[in-house]
């Protein structure tokens, strides 16, 4: 469906459309009258202007006389289809003027220009919570966006708050093409359905080959299909909300040190990037790590994780700490881990492993 008048009834998606298969359907009922009628015998111009008169429903005079079975399917046939076509011709061309109107009232027509001359633009498919904080964090950074949304109330939010929106359904090619697809550099369908986002990311990826693709999911399962269809990325909102509560109840310590400054926030986006995230963990006093040196702890790590500042309980902090810094109990230690070791931070706080001594462990 594709622009606002995506909300009408199917019959009256396109109305241009819609006047030029009445013009044409019209066009052949002139073309057939006229050629029945020449056929009975009558010259051209008498047969084009009995059609005429028929059609418009004027009613004059015959020409000639209709005094025959065939003149009267003929000329029956005529009126039927004729005087048909001239009434849905009239309603088309009504439609059609109505909705120019309301584009000049609205300014749909200099928004579409605009889109027009859109280039390395992101799209965004639905307007839902997670579509309007990406609206709006793109916008903050000047990076401009077209959001395209099926629901007409959600679309005057969009156009409501600056946004240039599109209504439609983003499945369609016409509603993708409308929106740039083409020229733009990200394509982010985030509605909350994952059959939607997949035809989406389907038809985005067949008209735009280089174009990238982020797409949400909310099932696990559905993130390799959306892969398979032509998605870049694949965000699953669901997986990564538990991550971050989980994060918040094991290492509260990341949170808070995250929470601190907006530079923090800014370095954790920054990192993730690179599949890097930041981390911070208070040591336990009988922690598996406590009393090791920082390279001593790096290596046992194993390249889960390596430190980048320690904050000493007396409140001196030691950024770039040496690889001979000593790990005491209640330091909090800042170190940037692999993204998918969730918990490198734990060893921190993992109980120390018993040492066999003699028969015992202690």
């Amino acid at each position: 469906m594709p622009t606002q008048r995506a909300t009408y009834p199917a019959l009256l998606i396109s109305p241009l459309r819609n006047l030029l298969t009445v013009l044409v359907f019209v066009f052949s009922v002139c073309v057939y009258a006229t050629l029945a009628y020449h056929a009975a015998g009558w010259s051209w111009t008498d047969a084009i202007y009995m059609v005429t008169l028929t059609i418009y429903t004027v009613g004059y005079q015959e020409v000639r006389p209709i005094d025959t079975p065939y003149l009267h399917f003929v000329t029956i046939s005529t009126i039927i289809m004729g005087c048909t076509g001239m009434i849905v011709l009239t309603g088309v061309m009504v439609q059609v003027f109505t909705e120019f109107q309301i584009k000049r009232v609205l300014g749909l027509g200099r928004m579409e220009k605009e889109i027009d001359k859109l280039k390395d633009h992101v799209i965004i498919c639905g307007y839902g919570r997670i579509g309007l904080m990406l609206a709006r964090d793109l916008d903050a950074v000047g990076r401009p966006c077209v959001v395209i949304e099926r629901d007409a109330a959600k679309h005057a939010e969009a156009m409501a708050a600056g946004f240039m929106s599109i209504t439609g359904d983003a499945t369609e090619e016409s509603v993708l093409r409308e929106a740039g697809i083409e020229r733009a550099r990200v394509l982010a369908t985030v509605l909350p359905n994952d059959a939607a986002n997949m035809f989406i990311t389907l038809t985005a990826r067949s008209l735009n080959t280089t174009i990238e693709i982020i797409a949400r999911g909310e099932s696990p399962s559905t993130e390799n299909k959306l892969i398979h269809a032509g998605a870049n990325k694949v965000v699953l909102p669901a997986h990564i909300g538990a991550e971050r509560i989980a994060e918040m109840i094991l290492f509260p310590e990341t949170a808070n040190f995250l929470r601190e400054t907006a530079g923090m926030r800014e370095i954790k986006r920054s990192l993730s990037d690179f599949g890097l995230e930041v981390e911070a963990v208070r040591v336990a006093p009988d922690g598996a790590l406590t009393g090791l040196t920082v390279g001593d702890a790096e290596r046992e790590s194993q390249g889960a994780f390596f430190i980048v500042q320690i904050d000493k309980a007396g409140g001196q902090s030691l950024q770039h700490p040496t690889p001979e810094t000593l790990i005491e109990a209640d330091d909090r230690v800042v170190l940037v881990a692999r993204a998918g070791h969730v918990g490198a931070s734990v060893k921190f706080s993992a109980p120390r492993s018993p040492v066999r001594v003699g028969r015992g462990m202690v």
